[in-house]
């Protein structure tokens, strides 16, 4: 079946097929590499946040492995969609207990986002490593490692994932933008790198919505798409607040929250990075940054969010 590249999305268009075209985690990318080379590899557990590359190395290191028969010899499964014990039992050991097709050592297993896994899955998956490691092997990914089963991390070599620097995305970001024919301000670049902060996925995603409205991308595009504020407008409302504007401050909050359609919690996020960039004594900064915290803790648990951050810019005032 023909795919029109054109109509993909860009995180599937631009994903890496080679070692050498996965950006960031040098070190890790070095190392699975060296297994792909010697054709063998032990089970191993990629840790780490969301669109860092987990899933990319994984489908690399199955595509060189196995050149043209790479379909026939990995299994992709999501543990969000089928977190329960039968999967494993069943689909798990069944691809696991048969040998892999052409002159390949083993077959692979790639168990996405497996700290999804109810415990009793876990405790079948333990046993399936054990069993089948001469015909499979096992890649799991999770976003935190602490979710998974001691037994299980002690039977993976453990590869932490970390979100891109700014050098790295942007390598990323250039690419794409060369190949679609997109041309991006500076302003936009640092705006991309601030809304995606390091997450590749994210990243590409946006920068396909701001492609629909054109081919130059400008710092307002980002910030409209991501519904992030401003920094500069944030600071001034900020600051405002400090200097005891109280109600102008309330009013601008409200303005910004319905101008970039943003939740509670967004704006909390967003106001606890940018208290570091206020000019106030670093005492006053953890203060303000502590109440950040208790200003989430009581939305999370169902406190209305106006009213929590009307509470936490009084907090600014005083």
């Amino acid at each position: 079946m023909e795919y029109n590249k054109d109509n993909m999305l860009w995180t599937e268009k631009y994903r890496p097929s080679k070692f050498s075209e996965v950006k960031g985690q040098k070190d890790i990318v070095k190392k699975t590499e060296q297994f792909v080379k010697q054709r063998n590899m032990p089970h191993l557990l990629f840790a780490g946040p969301a669109g860092v590359g987990k899933t990319t190395l994984a489908l690399v290191i199955a595509k060189n492995l196995f050149k043209d028969s790479w379909h026939q010899n990995l299994l992709e499964l999501n543990a969000s969609d089928e977190r329960g014990i039968d999967v494993v039992r069943v689909k798990v050991k069944d691809f696991a207990r048969t040998r892999a097709i052409g002159d390949v050592p083993f077959k692979i297993i790639y168990l996405d986002e497996c700290d999804a896994l109810t415990k009793e899955a876990q405790q079948a998956l333990r046993r399936t490593m054990e069993n089948y490691t001469q015909t499979c092997r096992f890649i799991l990914s999770c976003n935190y490692s602490s979710k998974i089963l001691d037994p299980i991390q002690s039977r993976c070599t453990v590869f932490r994932f970390r979100p891109l620097d700014e050098k790295e995305l942007m390598a990323v970001v250039d690419n794409v933008a060369k190949s679609e024919d997109l041309t991006l301000t500076e302003g936009a670049k640092k705006a991309l790198y601030k809304a995606s902060n390091g997450d590749c996925r994210k990243a590409e995603n946006i920068l396909q919505s701001a492609a629909s409205l054109g081919k130059s991308i400008t710092e307002e595009h980002i910030f409209s798409l991501a519904s992030l504020v401003k920094p500069k407008e944030l600071k001034q409302l900020l600051e405002m607040a400090i200097k005891g504007d109280f109600i102008k401050a309330r009013e601008r909050l409200l303005d910004v929250m319905l101008q970039y359609s943003l939740s509670g919690l967004d704006m909390i996020k967003q106001i606890q990075q940018e208290v570091w960039e206020l000019d106030l004594e670093p005492k006053k900064k953890i203060h303000l940054i502590d109440k950040c915290g208790e200003i989430e803790f009581r939305m999370v648990e169902g406190s209305d969010e106006f009213v929590q951050l009307e509470a936490l810019l009084a907090q600014f005032a005083l």
